[in-house]
């Protein structure tokens, strides 16, 4: 039997990841519409596979959410590892690269950040979305106790890490949300990371 386009697109699904072809279909939805506008056989048809293609792999449209937002925040760990390869450790610039991470991946897929912020009612369900949320903060704890020359975590180490968080999250959401035009409130993102760092964590070698 001669095979058709469309059986071949089918066979390399069935050997192929399909799960991840719906997760990815799932997120450029999530920011072209919004996850409230997403819909399972919508990304069904960009991903070219039939309306029951999802269910081998998620229990319902939520959970395929919630796979978008987990890759989104496994994808923002990473780029945040490979910024700070950038630098030297125990240094302001690490705090400062990590600031810069997480604004841009909010800037650069804002659905996706603020899908990863919109399942706040059943986060605490989900153990790898706790588990990978977990972990990124901890490694902002991690930097801000190096900037003190410890790789211990310190209840201060902790306060602060938030404080830096709080910072830049509010600052993603200002930005996404159209607040900081340069009509309105024109900043240099760099400048203000750097001052943000200096205040909260007082390193003293930001080379």
């Amino acid at each position: 039997m001669e095979n058709t386009p469309q059986s071949e697109k089918r066979d390399s699904y069935h050997h192929g990841d399909l799960r991840a072809q719906l997760v990815e279909a799932t997120r450029i939805l999530v920011e072209e519409k919004g996850p409230d506008h997403f819909s399972v056989s919508e990304a069904c048809r960009r991903a070219g596979v039939s309306t029951a293609a999802p269910y081998k792999h998620f229990k319902d449209k939520q959970e395929m959410l919630r796979a978008v937002a987990l890759a989104g925040m496994r994808r923002q760990r990473q780029e945040m590892l490979e910024e700070l390869d950038q630098y030297a450790p125990g240094t302001l610039n690490r705090i400062v690269a990590m600031g810069r991470v997480y604004v841009r991946f909010a800037v650069t897929e804002p659905g996706v950040f603020r899908l990863m912020f919109g399942l706040s009612d059943t986060h605490g369900e989900h153990s790898e979305l706790v588990e990978t949320g977990d972990d990124t903060f901890a490694l902002v704890q991690a930097e801000v106790a190096r900037c003190r020359g410890s790789d211990t975590i310190e209840e201060s180490d902790q306060h602060q890490a938030f404080l830096l968080w709080s910072f830049v999250h509010g600052l993603s959401f200002l930005k996404i949300d159209g607040k900081l035009t340069e009509a309105k409130m024109p900043i240099d993102l760099e400048t203000v990371l750097e001052d943000v760092a200096q205040r909260v964590v007082g390193a003293g070698n930001s080379e």
